[in-house]
């Protein structure tokens, strides 16, 4: 089978690229003419240069694909609406167009558990509802790109399968983990509420195995899954690992969960006035992660697609932390 894969050179995108190889399927991916691509061509991926935006491109990547995996997205926890709607939404609308008639068997949508209300969550399923409006441009346009592909899935027949997995973490990760290890080693960490609440952590690497899955179960197509290890894993024992496996300092502060809301509130409030370009170091993405307890059911990916995270915590983090041990990053402002 062909695989497109966007967003190929990314994280998430490049492991699912290298599993394409192992398994000896065909690679293709659109990659933007700016991208490096060394990888991808050590991989014999057949590379369409431009970008998403580009109908007659993408329309000719598509049309040899069997299957499309579309984890290309803007990311961050700050900034207006717009620019992540024309990447997250608009795009991915030019992308399913493409696919509009066309024989691909499986159109695998990257989300995110993000879509979900920023409350507590315990084992919550695919049945709670989403917001209609969230605080943070990408959970917002994540949940706009889901209403869109569920649309085409049933006015047209684009068999759309929706993978929302947690926080993904493992090497190769150069957006969150290296934050983490910068705030830890400039005492920036807080736990929020305590730090016990559940994290929705998923490996890289079993993500990967999820995808494949939803590309072989015809039960998949017009369904969502909520994707973690399926372990339940602290806040603290999560940042605590970091900090043992980096020899780096642990949090030690513990504000209770209202008084970080309050000043997450005050935070944001003043940067928007100030217009900000720059996240604050106190916003309700940050404090989502940190503080509110993230437990959600994968009983339904269990059942419908067989998964089972094969990589445990203990193995995945060790293996996550050698990686960052080998592979150093400037360090990123928090």
């Amino acid at each position: 089978m062909r695989y497109l894969i966007t967003g190929a050179t990314g994280f998430v995108g490049s492991h699912i690229a290298e599993a394409c190889e192992r398994k000896k399927q065909i690679l293709s991916a659109i990659v933007r003419p700016t991208s490096k691509t060394d990888e991808l061509e050590k991989l014999g991926a057949i590379l369409y240069r431009g970008e998403l935006s580009d109908a007659n491109l993408v329309r000719q990547a598509v049309l040899e694909a069997d299957v499309v995996v579309h984890c290309a997205a803007k990311v961050g926890d700050w900034g207006p609406i717009e620019p992540y709607r024309e990447i997250n939404v608009e795009c991915l609308r030019v992308l399913l167009e493409a696919c509009k008639g066309q024989a691909i068997s499986r159109f695998i949508l990257m989300s995110s558990l993000g879509v979900y209300s920023m409350k507590h969550h315990h084992g919550a399923n695919e049945t709670e509802p989403l917001p209609r409006w969230h605080g943070d441009g990408y959970s917002q346009t994540k949940v706009e790109a889901e209403q869109l592909a569920m649309h085409y899935y049933k006015e047209w027949g684009v068999p759309v399968v929706i993978l929302r997995p947690g926080f993904v973490y493992g090497p190769r990760d150069v957006t969150v983990m290296p934050r983490i290890i910068s705030a830890l080693k400039n005492h920036r960490l807080r736990y929020p509420g305590g730090g016990e609440a559940a994290l929705n952590t998923i490996f890289v690497n079993n993500l990967v195995d999820a995808v494949f899955l939803a590309v072989e179960c015809e039960k998949a197509v017009g369904q969502a899954y909520n994707l973690t290890d399926g372990e339940y894993v602290s806040k603290r024992k999560f940042i605590g690992t970091i900090a043992d496996r980096m020899e780096l300092p642990h949090p030690t502060r513990t504000p209770p969960l209202w008084l970080a809301y309050l000043v997450t509130w005050c935070a944001e409030q003043l940067a928007k006035l100030k217009g900000a370009k720059k996240a604050p170091l106190f916003n309700f993405p940050r404090l989502k992660f940190i503080g509110y307890n993230l437990d959600f059911s994968i009983q339904k990916a269990m059942d419908d697609l067989g998964y089972r995270p094969r990589v445990n915590f203990e193995e995945a983090i060790g293996e996550t932390m050698d990686w960052y041990k080998k592979n150093p990053f400037p360090e990123i402002p928090v």
